[in-house]
């Protein structure tokens, strides 16, 4: 009974931290566009640009609403969190260069392909490691 209680716990977790991925999506496909097509940044770089200022969004509000964390040692948590975002930037990017370059994918739908792997790694690892929620 128990195990189905966490399960069930670990499933609206998921929820919500996709709830917030999807924010951090927009913000994400914003700034990369921009700096993209505006700004006329190179793929890649606007690519990472795009990544990291959605992945601090998403910080915040996965500390704050996703996983409820009290911890004090926010920039611990904080560094955490944006090591294993960054080991998802480098997914993210092995894909999209993998995804371009053997099947010549549009960019954008590359890229959300790429954002929907990284999504389950980003989870996983941080109900893990950051905020421990699978040991709730």
């Amino acid at each position: 009974m128990i195990d189905f209680y966490l399960k069930e716990a670990l499933i609206k977790k998921f929820i919500r931290f996709a709830a917030v991925g999807f924010t951090g999506l927009l913000v994400d496909y914003s700034i990369t566009a921009f700096s993209k097509e505006i700004l006329r940044i190179p793929k890649f770089v606007a690519n990472a640009m795009g990544f990291i200022v959605a992945a601090t969004s998403n910080y915040y509000l996965n500390r704050i609403w996703t996983f409820r964390s009290h911890n004090p040692e926010i920039m611990i948590e904080f560094t955490q969190f944006m090591l294993i975002s960054a080991i998802g930037l480098a997914i993210n990017t092995f894909i999209l260069w993998l995804v371009i370059r053997n099947w010549k994918f549009n960019f954008y739908i590359s890229k959300a392909f790429a954002i929907a792997v990284v999504t389950l790694w980003n989870f996983l690892a941080n109900a893990a490691y950051t905020f421990h929620a699978l040991a709730n």
